[in-house]
């Protein structure tokens, strides 16, 4: 949509909108004048960090029946929800598996019960594992290392065989580290960036799992807000999935030293990719979408807000 007035009485509904990346699209959503709802247990995502002009309906996605009438009148869903972090899939893959398939095969039934045009699904790049090469395309056979990738790619695979089966418009969107304000800062699976700043504000020794050079290509959640933008209205939408990664990778080792103070080094963690790095073409073909905002910006912009 290129103008607000084009955008207003079309409604769109959000899932996790109180969370790190579904409270940040619902502001987007927002300001672009769309009606938007938005669907979340609040078991991570805070109430008050959800913007005052959204629907906000206290539901569980687990739980099929509480989510049902969410999606009555709804032209767009962005399935955003999630219980994110490999760690926590490893040690509680049932309880991650409800949430993460069983969730989305809510969504999407849901969807697809009161003809939602599109459903636009956070996907993530973990989906790919080990590669023998990168950057890492979509058409690599995908080698989930843990859990959480694992029911990553199975939903994915939901929202595909749906535009398969009942025409509903889907398309996975695979993020790659994504990070920015508002991620969280708590809890024993945080991304790393986070556990960093959090180490750095608490004065103590940055933790890194391994040697650190294993590299990562993050992404600024307002990168992946405007490619989430994009994928509303794109022309395509036939199931299929895309990379929505900066096409940069940087080592931990690079960013702890960006964002400063002594380092120690523990023994690296099963489950976890040595590399991630995007091939964005098919973000820039199929969306018109270009990462803007730099690593170095983003810590940046980060250190000052946490320091």
């Amino acid at each position: 949509m290129s103008t607000k007035s084009q955008s207003q009485g079309r409604l769109v509904l959000v899932t996790g909108g109180a969370g790190f990346i579904g409270s940040h699209l619902v502001d987007s959503l927002v300001g672009a004048g769309l009606r938007v709802r938005t669907i979340d247990n609040f078991a991570t995502g805070r109430r008050e960090g959800v913007n005052s002009a959204a629907e906000v309906v206290e539901a569980d996605i687990r739980d099929a029946s509480s989510i049902a009438d969410a999606f009555e009148g709804v032209d767009t869903v962005f399935h955003v929800a999630a219980q994110p972090r490999i760690p926590l899939s490893i040690a509680k893959p049932v309880e991650t598996h409800m949430t993460n398939v069983v969730g989305t095969l809510n969504v999407l039934i849901a969807a697809r019960d009161h003809k939602v045009r599109r459903v636009v699904y956070s996907g993530s790049s973990s989906v790919y594992g080990e590669q023998a090469t990168i950057p890492l395309v979509e058409t690599m056979t995908p080698n989930p290392l843990n859990p959480y990738a694992l029911q990553k790619y199975v939903s994915e695979q939901y929202a595909r065989m749906f535009h398969r089966l009942f025409a509903m418009q889907t398309i996975t969107l695979r993020y790659f580290g994504v990070y920015g304000p508002r991620m969280a800062q708590e809890g024993s699976y945080v991304l790393a960036i986070a556990a960093f700043l959090k180490a750095r504000r608490e004065s103590r020794p940055l933790e890194i799992y391994g040697d650190g050079e294993q590299t990562r290509d993050f992404t600024h959640v307002s990168d992946v807000v405007s490619a989430n933008m994009l994928a509303m209205d794109c022309e395509i939408a036939d199931g299929r999935a895309i990379n929505v990664g900066r096409g940069e990778n940087v080592s931990l080792n690079r960013i702890a030293a960006m964002i400063g103070g002594p380092i120690v080094h523990h023994e690296g963690r099963a489950g976890d990719m040595r590399d991630t790095l995007a091939d964005r073409t098919q973000a820039e073909v199929v969306l018109g979408w270009r990462p803007r905002v730099s690593i170095e910006e983003g810590i940046a912009e980060l250190l000052k807000q946490s320091m």
